[in-house]
C-alpha cells in the first residue's frame, strides 16, 4: 500500500492550497481517509477524516470551516483543500486511511503517506 500526497508549497497568510493524497495497492473504495498535520517539536495533529462512502466527516476545530477532505473514489485519490490560510498552519501535512478507523487517533491509523510540507508565510 502506497499514499502519495502532493500538493504542499510556499503561500502566503490567507491564500489557499489544495493537497491531494493518491493511492494505490488498496481497494480505495473501501477505505475511510483522514489528514493530520506534524509541526517542528509538536505531535501529530488531527484534522479531519472522511468515512468510506465520503457521507460523514469529522473536523477540527482548528479548521473548521477553512479546510475541507473530499475524495474521488475512481481516481482512488483524497483531497484537502486549505483556505484562508494562517502561520500556524504551517507543517508537514499526511494522508492516512484505515478499513476500519476514522477518528483522531493517529496510532488507530493503518497506512501513512510521506507527507508533504506546507509553509504560510506572515
Amino acid at each position: 500500500v502506497q499514499l502519495q500526497a502532493s500538493g504542499g508549497g510556499l503561500v502566503q497568510a490567507g491564500g489557499s492550497l489544495r493537497l491531494s493524497c493518491a493511492a494505490s495497492g488498496l481497494t480505495f473504495s473501501v477505505y475511510n481517509m483522514g489528514w493530520f498535520r506534524q509541526a517542528p517539536g509538536r505531535e501529530r495533529e488531527f484534522l479531519v477524516s472522511l468515512s468510506r462512502s465520503g457521507t460523514r466527516t469529522s473536523y477540527a476545530d482548528s479548521v473548521k470551516g477553512r479546510f475541507t477532505i473530499s475524495r474521488d473514489n475512481a481516481k482512488n485519490t483524497v483531497y484537502l483543500q486549505m483556505n484562508s490560510l494562517k502561520p500556524e498552519d504551517t507543517a508537514v501535512y499526511f494522508c492516512t486511511s484505515d478499513i476500519s478507523y476514522w477518528g483522531a487517533n493517529p496510532s488507530d491509523y493503518n497506512y501513512w503517506g510521506q507527507g508533504t510540507l506546507v509553509t504560510v508565510s506572515s
